[in-house]
């Protein structure tokens, strides 16, 4: 997937301005949005599969060890290949018996073609959400990542993310961190642009300084 915006930034600061001034301060704070470049899509599930519940060092190391039954420990294998992969392989290399049942059934998607990531651009979000959270393992926090970073969609709330949501905490002042139905009504008045503003709720939660 390419890494340029697929939407204009200016006419997104300029509604979210409008919309709401406490993320338009966030903008002048923070300057401008600069999401993490997309990149393989299949392996960027793979990866979110593979840091499930796991510290981002350990994640890593057992990602490295895995890769490299296939001879690279920086590429990510093929569907074909993680459906030819043994118990035994799986365990050897620190993956799990659930997270390899999860890889076998991405793969399976994948080689049966009820989940083709080249016609992904093609889809509404809905769809894309639904074709993905069908994948065991695959939840509806990984599908959100993955149409903002990987597909670059505008307008998407991941209500589920505990940091979008301190982020409002923190913006708004609020007592409490919003639950997932109170952070869907905060982040209504950003739509089209809610991808952006959750964005900058991350910000906001770097930005905060613990009381003395």
């Amino acid at each position: 997937m390419a890494n340029r915006l697929r939407f204009s930034a200016r006419a997104a600061y300029a509604h979210l301005r409008t919309a709401d001034p406490v993320v338009g301060a966030l903008i002048e704070e923070h300057g401008p949005y600069q999401p993490r470049p997309g990149g393989d899509p299949y392996a960027a599930v793979v990866r979110s599969i593979m840091f499930q519940q796991l510290a981002g060092a350990a994640a890593r190391a057992i990602q490295r060890r895995f890769f490299a039954l296939y001879g690279d420990e920086e590429r990510t294998p093929d569907p074909i290949d993680i459906l030819a992969t043994t118990d035994e392989a799986f365990r050897g290399a620190g993956v799990s018996r659930q997270k390899a049942g999860y890889l076998r059934d991405l793969a399976q998607h994948c080689v049966d073609g009820t989940l083709d990531f080249d016609a992904m651009p093609d889809l509404g979000d809905d769809e894309v959400m639904e074709r993905l959270t069908a994948v065991k393992g695959v939840g509806e926090w990984t599908a959100h990542m993955f149409l903002m970073f990987e597909l670059g969609r505008p307008d998407v709330l991941p209500v589920g993310d505990l940091g979008v949501r301190k982020g409002m905490q923190a913006a708004y002042g609020l007592p409490e961190t919003p639950t997932p139905r109170q952070a869907r009504e905060i982040g209504e008045p950003w739509s089209p642009y809610r991808t952006v503003a959750s964005w900058y709720m991350w910000r906001a939660v770097e930005t905060v300084t613990p009381e003395a």
